[in-house]
């Protein structure tokens, strides 16, 4: 089994990799959000360990790449972090962690719940994420958002800010976040870019209040997808 493990604490980052390796396990160690994202996209990993503050992206803003870009072959995620509070932990398992482990861990737990998580997508691998809002449903497997359905044609990167922002009706986004995720950290890109995208996304899927939607720009911060009411 080979494991991308994502820790920006040196002492912990070896004490972990080697309860790992002792497990006969393969560990590629990352320290930085970004270069755990590139190794994992372009090679295959049968789980991801991810701290969840890491200095560059988040360990939420690595796997919400990762939804996007690997769909169906997304490998299972095991969150690790110092963060304990219930909410922080369903914000977690509801961005789509498998797992969850509170620092300090214990090296029989954290084995034991990767073992767990790998034996569980065994079975079901390859599952798309899907999402009924009534006139929209979406199939992040299959990346396709359908309106009273039929089919909506997007670009990719409308594409991939919608299934974002779909993942997470109800928060507030920031622009940060938003560039991180779907443009990939690509620091040439101007931030009007989202408030075109946004704009088209509210056009195309009816993100407006007649419909039972409202996608509001945060000023001085991001946007944020809500729902208002039942869908029309």
């Amino acid at each position: 089994m080979k494991i991308a493990y994502l820790e920006d604490e040196p002492e912990l980052a070896t004490t972990v990799a080697e309860w790992l390796r002792s497990a006969t396990w393969d560990v590629e160690h990352f320290d930085s959000g970004l270069a755990c994202v590139r190794a994992v996209e372009n090679h295959p990993f049968d789980v991801c360990l991810l701290d969840w503050m890491v200095p560059d992206l988040t360990g939420l803003e690595v796997m919400a790449r990762l939804q996007i870009r690997l769909r169906r072959s997304m490998p299972p995620v095991v969150f690790t972090t110092g963060r304990d509070s219930e909410e922080d932990i369903v914000a977690v398992l509801r961005a789509g962690a498998d797992d969850y482990l509170v620092k300090p861990l214990s090296r029989p737990l954290l084995l034991a719940r990767i073992e767990v998580v790998t034996r569980r997508h065994g079975g079901i691998a390859g599952a798309s994420l899907k999402q009924d809002f009534g006139r929209l449903r979406v199939d992040h497997g299959r990346r396709q958002i359908a309106l009273d359905g039929a089919l909506v044609q997007l670009t990719e990167r409308e594409t991939d800010l919608a299934l974002y922002l779909l993942q997470n009706v109800g928060r507030v986004l920031s622009r940060e976040q938003l560039l991180q995720v779907v443009w990939a950290v690509n620091p040439q890109v101007d931030t009007r870019t989202i408030d075109v995208h946004a704009s088209s996304l509210r056009r195309k899927l009816h993100l407006t209040p007649e419909f039972g939607w409202r996608l509001s720009s945060i000023y001085g911060h991001g946007y944020r997808l809500e729902r208002e009411g039942k869908d029309s």
